[in-house]
C-alpha cells in the first residue's frame, strides 16, 4: 500500500479523536494512542510516528487528495471528489486541483449546444477562488473551504 500525503499533525489527531468516539459509541473502547496509531495503519504508514514525522510542522490544509468539496464551477453548484491537489509555491500560494464531479455541469450557456463535463481542473488561490473569471467577473472555479 502507498502512503496517503498527511495532513497537518492537529487535523490527524482530532481525526484520531473523532474515530475514537465513533467507535466508543458502537461499545468499543480504544485509548487515543491506540485510535493514532489505527489511522496511521490506515493511512498507509508502520506507525503514529512514522506518520507524525512524515507530516512535520505544516500547517493545516482544508484540501486533501480523497477528500470531498463543494462549490460552483462557471455559475453551477456542484459536489466532488478530489483527485488531484499539487500545492503552488510562491505569491499568495493556492493549488492545482483536479476534480471528478458527482453530475455534470454543462459549460456552455447557449440553448442550442451543450458541454457536460464530470471532470474539472483549475487553479484557485487560498480563499478557494480561481484567478480565470467570465465575462462578467465571476470567477470560473469557487470552492468552499470549510
Amino acid at each position: 500500500m502507498t502512503p496517503t500525503q498527511p495532513l497537518s499533525r492537529d487535523a490527524l489527531k482530532a481525526q484520531a479523536r473523532r474515530l475514537r468516539k465513533a467507535l466508543e459509541a458502537e461499545g468499543n473502547f480504544i485509548s487515543h494512542g491506540e485510535a493514532l496509531e489505527l489511522l496511521a495503519h490506515q493511512m498507509g504508514y508502520r506507525d503514529w510516528n512514522t506518520l507524525s514525522a512524515k507530516t512535520g510542522n505544516r500547517p493545516d490544509t482544508p484540501l486533501a487528495v480523497g477528500g470531498r468539496v463543494r462549490g460552483r464551477y462557471l455559475g453551477q453548484a456542484f459536489e466532488a471528489d478530489i483527485i488531484g491537489l499539487r500545492s503552488i509555491a510562491g505569491g499568495n500560494g493556492g493549488w492545482r486541483v483536479s476534480l471528478k464531479l458527482d453530475e455534470a455541469v454543462d459549460t456552455v450557456k447557449f440553448d442550442g449546444f451543450s458541454n457536460l463535463r464530470r471532470r474539472i481542473s483549475g487553479t484557485v488561490s487560498k480563499d478557494g477562488r480561481s484567478v480565470e473569471r467570465t465575462s462578467d467577473g465571476t470567477p470560473h472555479l469557487q470552492l468552499s473551504l470549510r
